[in-house]
C-alpha cells in the first residue's frame, strides 16, 4: 500500500491562488492522498471558496495569522499522516510529481526531506529563485541554490538533474516524513517566515538525517506571493532569522568569530543600499540586527542535536559565495561549486 501523503497548502487572503493553482493539486495523480488547506485566519473567502469549488480539500481554520513557520506547527499537530507535503498556494504541480519523492525517500530511510526541481510558473525554461534544484549554504550562512545564485536565476538545460544530497529543500514544495517534523521539533515560531526550512533541514541533517533534491519532480513556482521582493519586512525577516539560525546551529569555535564577521558584511551592505538611494534596505537591516540581538536577550534557544556521525554537513560550501559570485564574476552554481563531490 502506498504511504499517506498529506498536501497541506497554508493559506493567507490567497484565494486568487487557490483558484488557480488547487486544481492542478488535486489532479495530482497519487493515489493515498489528501489535499488540506491551512488558513491563517484570511480575511477574503479563500474558506468559502474552497469548500464550495474543491470539497475534497479539507480546511484547518487557524484563529489568527501565525506566518510560515507557527502557522504549520499549528496546522501539522493536526494532521497525521506517513508524509508532510508542505507546499506554496501560489505552486503549479505536474501530475506525476508526488511519486518519484515518496519512492525515493521509501527506497533510502536516512533521507528526512526532499524537493522536486522548482521552476519559475512564468518561464518554464529558467529556475525560480526558492530552491531552484536544491539549496546550499556557504561557510558564512549565504544560502544559494542549484540553479540560483542570490539574484541570477539560471536557464534549465538538465544540468543539475540528478538526485543529490543538498544542504536545505525550499519551503515552496517540501516533502518531510511526517514524524520527523514532530521529532526534530518543527519549524521556529520565532522566524515567523522566511528560512525556517533552511533552519530546520540543519537540524535535520544535526540529527543524522540526510536531505535530497528529486529533479524526476517538477513543480512551477510564482514567487513573492506573500511578501513581494524588495519588501522591508522580508528584507528584515531574512537579515534577523539568518543570523538567528547560525547562531542556533554553529558549533561555538565557528560562532564566535562567524557573527560579528556577519554582522559587519551585513553593515556594509546595508550602507551600500543607503548610498545607492535604497533607504528601505538600510532600515531593515538596522531593524534586522536589532531583533537579532533581542532574540539573543530575550528568546535564546540552541540547537538540541550533537552533530551527525561523520560529522559532515552535505551541501555546505567552504568557501564564500560572496567572493565568488561578485569579486571573481562566478555567475553559476557549477561555476562556483567545483569539485563539489
Amino acid at each position: 500500500m502506498q504511504p499517506k501523503v498529506s498536501i497541506v497548502i497554508l493559506n493567507w487572503n490567497g484565494k486568487k491562488f487557490l483558484e488557480r493553482f488547487l486544481p492542478s493539486v488535486v489532479a495530482s495523480n497519487y493515489i493515498n492522498k489528501e489535499i488540506i488547506v491551512a488558513d491563517n485566519a484570511s480575511t477574503d473567502d479563500s474558506v468559502s471558496f474552497t469548500n464550495q469549488y474543491f470539497p475534497q480539500v479539507k480546511i484547518i481554520s487557524l484563529d489568527k495569522n501565525y506566518g510560515f513557520a507557527t502557522g504549520y506547527n499549528e496546522a501539522l499537530k493536526q494532521v497525521s499522516s506517513d508524509y508532510y507535503v508542505l507546499l506554496n498556494s501560489d505552486v503549479e504541480v505536474d501530475n506525476n510529481w508526488i511519486e518519484p519523492i515518496i519512492n525515493l525517500m521509501e527506497k533510502d530511510k536516512t533521507i528526512g526531506a526532499c524537493q522536486p526541481k522548482i521552476i519559475m510558473y512564468d518561464d518554464r525554461t529558467t529556475f525560480e529563485y526558492a530552491g531552484a534544484s536544491g539549496g546550499w549554504i556557504d561557510y558564512l550562512g549565504y544560502p544559494f541554490a542549484r540553479g540560483r545564485v542570490f539574484d541570477l536565476c539560471e536557464k534549465d538545460h538538465g544540468q543539475y538533474n540528478n538526485e543529490e544530497k543538498i544542504f536545505w529543500a525550499s519551503g515552496a514544495a517540501l516533502f518531510i516524513k511526517a514524524n520527523l517534523f514532530h521529532e526534530v521539533g518543527g519549524f521556529d515560531n520565532y522566524f515567523f517566515a522566511h528560512q525556517e526550512e533552511i533552519d530546520f533541514c540543519w537540524r535535520l541533517q544535526l540529527a543524522g538525517y540526510n536531505i535530497y533534491v528529486c529533479p524526476q519532480s517538477v513543480v512551477y513556482h510564482v514567487g513573492g506571493g506573500t511578501l513581494p521582493k524588495g519588501n522591508e519586512r522580508k528584507v528584515f525577516l531574512n537579515f534577523r532569522n539568518n543570523l538567528i539560525m547560525l547562531a542556533k546551529n554553529l558549533p561555538l569555535s565557528q560562532l564566535v568569530w562567524k557573527i560579528p564577521f556577519r554582522i559587519l558584511l551585513d553593515a556594509v551592505s546595508a550602507w551600500k543600499s543607503l548610498f545607492a538611494g535604497q533607504a528601505i534596505y538600510f532600515t531593515a537591516i538596522i531593524e534586522a540586527h536589532a531583533g537579532f540581538f533581542k532574540w539573543v536577550l530575550f528568546k535564546k534557544s540552541k540547537s538540541i542535536f550533537p552533530k551527525n556521525k561523520d560529522g559532515k554537513l552535505h551541501g555546505w560550501y567552504t568557501k564564500s559565495v560572496v567572493w565568488k559570485h561578485f569579486v571573481n564574476g562566478k555567475k553559476t552554481f557549477a561555476q562556483i561549486v567545483q569539485n563539489k563531490r
